[in-house]
């Protein structure tokens, strides 16, 4: 598998004939790269959750590219209001097939919605981690844990799904912080590889993750990859 970061929690899985999108917010400030060239094959686009800064240029590049919308069945709705085609509306729990590999809606601990046109906020359903699966053995699982606060139930996310890849908010505020992110690393999961992530995007948000990578240092067996902008790195089952 291919993993490429754009920033904030923008994420592309490239793995078999498949090319995933988490979370599309090219527009958080960090992406300075060819937007055009960072979605292009895209056939699915997966969302954790309906704030701005995750659903971010979804609309546009379903329509560009005819990619599926994986989303929460009330944001699925409001996407289909939106114009989106393709829709697969899922909630907590459920897990789908979508031909080359399977995903699986979490729980997390946030919330999601947006601003009507009168910048009243509307909940869009909930907050949500996935699960990304592939067919292929050779590819690793990848736990996309979106905006979330820890809670024990990641130890069963743990057991259930076997993630081998996380992707994991660090920037507090509004997600974990690198003290609980890394608790739940080190206690919760068995990680090979480690991306931290939802971080430096806005002045509120912690800078950088240094203190995350810090509190990892000692981890056995986990790698602790802090991504670089726009650069692609190989993951194997």
């Amino acid at each position: 598998m291919r993993i490429t970061w754009y920033g904030h929690s923008v994420f592309r899985l490239d793995f078999g004939s498949s090319v995933v999108l988490i979370d599309p917010f090219f527009e958080n400030g960090v992406f300075k790269g060819d937007k055009a060239a960072a979605v292009r094959g895209t056939t699915h686009i997966l969302l954790t959750h309906g704030h701005f800064d995750h659903v971010g240029d979804t609309v546009a590049i379903a329509a560009e590219t005819g990619a599926t919308v994986v989303a929460d069945a009330d944001l699925a709705t409001w996407f289909g209001s939106k114009g989106v085609k393709a829709l697969e509306p899922m909630n907590t729990g459920g897990s789908i097939g979508l031909g080359g590999f399977r995903v699986t809606m979490t729980h997390a601990l946030h919330s999601s919605g947006q601003l009507d046109e009168n910048g009243v906020a509307v909940a869009l359903g909930e907050a949500h981690g996935l699960i990304v699966t592939p067919e292929g053995e050779d590819e690793p699982v990848v736990y996309a844990m979106g905006d979330t606060g820890i809670f024990g139930d990641m130890k069963l996310i743990n057991e259930l799904y076997a993630p081998t890849v996380g992707f994991v908010p660090v920037g507090d505020r509004f997600t974990m912080g690198a003290k609980t992110a890394a608790y739940a690393c080190r206690h919760f999961f068995d990680f090979d590889l480690v991306v931290p992530c939802h971080f430096g995007t806005f002045p509120i948000l912690e800078p950088n993750a240094d203190r995350f990578v810090e509190l990892m240092d000692s981890v056995r067996g986990t790698t602790v990859k802090v991504p670089v902008v726009g650069e692609t790195f190989e993951v194997e089952g």
